[in-house]
């Protein structure tokens, strides 16, 4: 087990930081990581300077592939996703994806929480892949994302558990923008500056008025997040999750490049 912490945490100034994932071998979400995640939100809201945060992957290839579905060994009792998520979102601070790689089920949820998400139009990918491993998403998946992309939308990412490129998610809402790989960086470096150069006031209650409006109710997200726990209990899933590792879900290597096709196989 990669005991290491999941991602690492550089300050480009007082007011703007970089959180980078890196938790080989594909950046696998864990309950180590809401932890982690956890802690990063407290240090946010305890710090009176940072206005800005921004997301990315050390793996070009993974920015966060998915739930880890191998159960832990000991209990957890830390902070549920849920939780961390909300945190973030009603947070004072901007936070703000960038996206190389996959991001999928709570990795794709993981950006769904944040403020806004700008993705390489040649490396990312994303998708909610649940429903092809007989579960349900359960970290935000089915509320946040019809807000962005419309229930019809939202029905055929989910119910049909396939990838999908940074262009189509930036057509359907899902993302902010698409860019070359070339000018993703200095895209949101240059943004990231920007926001961090303006007064912290009006940057939280603009996010705050916006929020009233946009966010799911915490029942919705409950009722989402039971349901995915429910789900991984069902026999069918059980099964179906059983195959996927066996073929190398979780692994590096083709299943997990191409899950959205291979899903569907299962």
């Amino acid at each position: 087990m990669n005991t290491s912490p999941p991602f690492r945490v550089v300050q480009r100034s007082a007011a703007y930081w970089r959180v980078t994932f890196d938790s080989p071998p594909i950046n696998l979400v864990t309950f180590d990581t809401f932890a982690a995640l956890g802690e990063l939100v407290d240090r946010m809201e305890a710090d009176d300077d940072v206005k800005v945060v921004v997301f990315d992957s050390a793996d070009p290839d993974f920015f966060l592939a998915h739930f880890d579905l191998v159960p832990p060994k000991q209990p957890y009792t830390g902070p549920t996703w849920l939780d961390v998520a909300a945190r973030m979102t009603r947070s004072r601070v901007l936070t703000i994806a960038s996206v190389r790689g996959r991001a999928r089920g709570v990795g794709n949820e993981f950006l769904l929480a944040c403020d806004m998400r700008f993705a390489s139009k040649e490396k990312a990918v994303l998708g909610q892949p649940e429903v092809g491993a007989g579960i349900t998403p359960g970290g935000g998946g089915t509320e946040r994302l019809p807000r962005l992309v419309g229930r019809a939308r939202a029905l055929e990412i989910i119910t049909g558990a396939d990838d999908y490129d940074a262009e189509t998610a930036e057509r359907y809402g899902w993302i902010n923008r698409a860019l070359p790989d070339a000018e993703l960086d200095a895209y949101v470096e240059r943004l990231a500056t920007r926001i961090a150069s303006f007064d912290r006031q009006p940057l939280a209650e603009v996010k705050a008025l916006i929020n009233r409006s946009t966010l799911p109710t915490e029942d919705d997200l409950t009722a989402g997040q039971d349901t995915f726990r429910t789900s991984l209990t069902w026999p069918e899933a059980q099964e179906r999750i059983r195959l996927l590792l066996q073929r190398g879900m979780q692994q590096r290597g083709d299943l997990e490049y191409r899950l959205g096709e291979h899903i569907a196989d299962t």
